[in-house]
């Protein structure tokens, strides 16, 4: 078996990284801004999303500490639009996965789906909005800033998504991703914004940016005043911090497990070069770096529930990975998002070492020995991965690389399936 298949080496990079962050006196800071406008006996409604984010349960513990502290009745609402399969059932488990519960938060969780027409925005798009967050007194929201996977831009996920798509629910997530069709993402994202921010009792947002190893670097409480300005300058500092892939082309991308706890879109388009609307299929036609050839995805994580959205994005998967899928959460996320062609099966394969023998076969050059192989755990873990020895000369000479470590020929298990990878 092993004659097909190349050599791999093990490989660190270094990536940015940041100082350790006191969470809680960023926090206790951070509400000088908007504490002014905390009275007591207001119900505020604290909009949490479903992302993997680094110590969320911890950030939203003491954001809820601090608006107790502050006199006021504070509620959590999954503000994750279509997410969770678009039922309250749903968004509740998904944010119990990532340790948010009542009994953990001690306030309660109002996960209705319910929304509220605010009015049209600049566009005529309508504006709905989370029948709950309307209710109100005052509102915040906490989310990663980071770049877009779906545009690129001066803003990409942040606080103006969270309000608009998160706290949109599954109607207005869909206004939001209809719009973006036709103005563009980032303008239907400030048109949809600007009519939040007058119609509803925002009080502001806080800010997370994570560094390269998806580890806290910056976190920000923005008073609702300062939402469009500061944002763009947070999702500046967040692309500076980005983890790569430190190669310019790659045959094959082996990834162990994408999900929407890894990126809005399973994997990272950022990372891979692939955009969800579809990609050029060879170097010359495309302006992404790396170019990848082929991209063979291996499980779902745990926290995704079944959610494969991105998937469409590779060429190759496994069997094992197809019967994981809830249909019915992808289709509802894929349609709600406009994004399709996330959610179209690749080739499925029984094992690991049929999938990356076809596409190894599949290349313009078959010869494992040449194949430039990438094998990453997912587009979050960038530290440490494995490479084919036709790239040991391009990482020997790359300045992130840090060391490069034999390993020996592709190591599969008994079962055909490829053992645990070596980060470094």
């Amino acid at each position: 078996m092993n004659e097909v298949f190349p050599s791999m080496l093990c490989v660190r990079q270094r990536l940015e990284t940041a100082l350790p962050l006191n969470v809680e006196a960023a926090i206790s800071e951070g509400f000088e801004a908007i504490r002014p406008q905390l009275k007591p006996g207001m119900r505020v409604a604290l909009g949490v999303g479903s992302r993997g984010i680094s110590n969320l349960s911890e950030i939203v513990l003491l954001v809820v500490k601090e608006l107790k502290s502050a006199g006021t009745n504070p509620f959590i609402i999954p503000a994750m639009g279509s997410h969770g399969g678009a039922t309250a059932e749903g968004q509740v488990a998904l944010l119990a996965g990532y340790g948010v519960t009542e009994a953990r938060m001690g306030v309660p969780i109002r996960p209705s789906m319910e929304v509220k027409q605010l009015g049209k925005s600049a566009a005529g798009r309508d504006v709905l909005w989370s029948q709950e967050g309307v209710a109100a007194d005052g509102v915040l929201v906490i989310n990663r800033v980071k770049p877009h996977t779906d545009f690129s831009g001066k803003i990409g996920s942040g606080l103006m998504k969270m309000l608009v798509v998160g706290l949109g629910k599954h109607a207005g997530a869909a206004s939001y991703h209809a719009g973006a069709l036709t103005i563009g993402y980032e303008q239907s994202l400030i048109d949809l914004t600007k009519v939040v921010l007058t119609k509803v009792p925002v009080l502001g947002g806080i800010a997370i940016v994570e560094d390269a190893t998806h580890e806290l670097a910056h976190l920000e409480v923005v008073p609702v005043g300062s939402i469009l300005i500061r944002e763009p300058e947070l999702c500046e500092m967040a692309r500076s911090l980005m983890p790569t892939l430190p190669f310019d082309e790659i045959d094959l991308l082996i990834v162990d497990q994408i999900g929407k706890n890894i990126s809005g879109t399973g994997m990272d388009t950022n990372i891979i070069g692939r955009g969800v609307h579809g990609f050029q299929l060879t170097p010359e036609l495309s302006e992404s770096k790396p170019f990848i050839w082929r991209i063979f995805v291996r499980d779902l994580t745990s926290e995704t529930h079944g959610n494969a959205i991105g998937i469409g994005m590779a060429e190759a998967t496994t069997q094992r990975l197809i019967e994981k899928i809830d249909t019915e959460a992808l289709q509802t996320n894929v349609i709600t998002a406009r994004s399709v062609q996330c959610a179209k099966q690749p080739m499925a394969f029984a094992t690991d070492a049929e999938a990356i023998k076809a596409m190894l076969e599949s290349l313009p050059d078959p010869n494992p020995a040449k194949a430039r192989v990438v094998r990453i755990k997912d587009t979050l873990t960038l530290s440490g991965f494995e490479i084919s020895t036709a790239l040991e000369q391009s990482a020997i000479a790359h300045p992130a690389i840090v060391s490069i470590d034999q390993m020996g020929q592709m190591d599969f298990g008994q079962d055909g399936n490829l053992k645990s990878i070596t980060q470094g």
